[in-house]
């Protein structure tokens, strides 16, 4: 079986070489640039952008969505299928078309190649998957999510050039305030009125010399109860519940420390640092015989990567298949789960800042480490036969992610760059204990941090933090201002990704259907601020509320 093999970056010049899911190109000629022109242009392959990219052209605007990516929709193609919704009955406008969207997909037989539509869910009624009286899907197979939004883009004449990698070193042309274009590494130049960033990154926000953060805030810079180190917190399975040895040989420090656990202290409870929460594959597993790929063995597969967690199967841990949740097809979104599992804490400290040739390495790390988890329970005899037993009658799934191995095209970047705009989003905020009067969408999904690190506790025995999961008591409203820079900064552009929020906030705001909520009101005001000629900082709060509405947004 053909297998995606892990190559070294490399840099020629002021070129980037290939390799898969970063740029492959390098710095275009002046023969070969060429130029082109929108009103708007996107940047950005996820399901943000193209859904700010259908709104626009709703609306009558030229637009072109410059995408790194080669396939569309970011995590919610990418193998989160299992979508983190919350409330439902907040979720509005273009987002809520998009379900609508998979649920008539599924109401096709012909969707159900491998399973029989009756046999999933409770027949559409009533089941977290489907909502039969409203005639939307939550749940569905990284494929079907793609065509919805190649489907979105081609009925609106979308423009999309692909494979497109922001200069991000002097590709931002900006007078007056405004961007005025930006540069590819192909040497493609686009120009336009407004801009949007709708990557996970905020790669263009970043070269426009927007300020930002990256990490996590001390609690007592917003009064956060949950800001900063959290250790000693445990509101999710993710944490060793019983106490493991971290040692090679256990009992002796002076053998050094096991892979993957980190040998400095974590901080003290409640400050601040510039780490990031774990980064995953979301895996899209097959149980049916006639579409599984075999767990493969990784090129420089090395078991003893993975001795932590024979010692936490050894302690009794038995909740390995508790996060395989299911999708159509006899299919899961497989998602992290328990203290040692596909969550690589501690290896993406670098990515959100990093050069394309970084990140590269970084991604290839991660993919390697997942696979090499795979490849190590199918396959060392260390694992209890009965857990190997049921891992094997799972493997990747032969009809997703064809061209890439079946393997996810994108890694889950939960958090990476967060602008310092206009107005900052807290968890004050979030739990309803300060008001928001410029509401441009709502979000209700629980305060949510995976790991950030794995240390050693002053007991002497390995632990995780970053971990925390806060119910959110009812929805909330999300701040027009908290996807705006500071005026001074850039008055042309929006950032409904990447928007101005602190980590624990953010780990709230950060699920997809809440993204495509913000990515199609910033476009919304984008075409607010070009037919009235003023900047986004400019546009009229109440008007834009009208116009929102009228879309189905729901605000309140």
């Amino acid at each position: 079986m053909k297998r995606r093999k892990f190559i070294q970056s490399l840099t020629l010049g002021s070129g980037i070489v290939a390799s898969s899911g970063l740029p492959a190109l390098a710095y275009g000629t002046a023969e070969s640039t060429r130029k082109y022109d929108a009103d708007i242009i996107i940047y950005g392959g996820t399901a943000a952008a193209v859904t700010a990219a259908v709104q626009a052209g709703r609306m009558g605007k030229s637009v072109i969505m410059v995408s790194p990516d080669k396939h569309l929709g970011g995590m919610t193609s990418g193998g989160l299928g299992f979508t983190d919704t919350g409330n439902k009955t907040v979720i509005g406008g273009l987002a809520r078309e998009f379900y609508h969207r998979i649920y008539l997909h599924y109401d096709r037989p012909g969707s159900w190649k491998w399973q029989q539509k009756d046999a999933y869910g409770n027949k559409g009624q009533g089941t977290p998957a489907v909502d039969g009286e409203n005639r939307t899907m939550w749940i569905f197979e990284p494929h079907a999510a793609e065509k919805v939004f190649e489907d979105f883009v081609k009925e609106n004449n979308i423009r999309v050039l692909r494979d497109e990698w922001l200069d991000r070193e002097k590709g931002v042309a900006i007078k007056n305030g405004r961007i005025t274009s930006i540069k590819t590494l192909s040497g493609n130049i686009y120009t336009g009125k407004m801009f949007i960033d709708a990557t996970y990154e905020g790669d263009l926000m970043a070269a426009a010399k927007i300020q930002y953060v990256v990490g996590r805030e001390a609690a007592g810079e917003y009064n956060e109860e949950w800001g900063g180190v959290v250790t000693g917190v445990f509101h999710h399975g993710h944490y060793f519940k019983k106490p493991i040895d971290p040692y090679k040989i256990p009992g002796k420090p002076s053998s050094g420390l096991l892979p993957r656990i980190s040998s400095e202290p974590p901080g003290m409870y409640g400050a601040g640092d510039k780490k990031v929460q774990a980064y995953c594959y979301r895996m899209c597993l097959s149980k049916h015989p006639e579409n599984q790929v075999p767990y493969a063995k990784p090129a420089g597969y090395d078991p003893y990567q993975y001795e932590l967690l024979v010692r936490v199967f050894n302690a009794g841990w038995d909740e390995l298949f508790q996060k395989f949740d299911p999708i159509p097809n006899l299919k899961t979104d497989t998602n992290n789960h328990g203290p040692f599992s596909t969550d690589n804490i501690g290896m993406n400290y670098a990515y959100p800042d990093a050069s394309y040739r970084l990140r590269r390495q970084i991604i290839e790390e991660h993919q390697a480490y997942q696979e090499g988890l795979m490849y190590f329970i199918a396959t060392d005899p260390r694992i209890p036969r009965e857990v190997q037993d049921e891992f094997n009658t799972w493997g990747l799934a032969k009809d997703e992610f064809i061209d890439n191995d079946n393997w996810p095209h994108q890694l889950y970047v939960r958090e990476a760059r967060r602008m310092a705009g206009h107005s900052v989003m807290t968890e004050h905020e979030i739990l309803g204990t300060r008001p928001v009067t410029d509401s441009i969408g709502m979000g209700s999904y629980t305060l949510d941090s995976h790991n950030i690190q794995r240390y050693i506790t002053p007991e002497g025995y390995v632990q995780n933090e970053g971990d925390f999961g806060v119910h959110v008591p009812k929805p909330y409203s999300i701040s027009y201002k908290s996807i705006l820079p500071k005026k001074n900064e850039c008055e042309n552009l929006l950032v409904p990704v990447c928007l101005s929020s602190s980590h624990v906030a953010y780990g709230s705001i950060r699920m997809e259907p809440v993204f495509m909520i913000l990515a199609e009101s910033a476009a919304t005001a984008a075409v607010n601020a070009i037919d009235n000629r003023i900047s986004v900082q400019q546009v009229n709060y109440d008007e834009l509320r009208r116009q929102l509405l009228k879309q189905d947004q729901r605000l309140d």
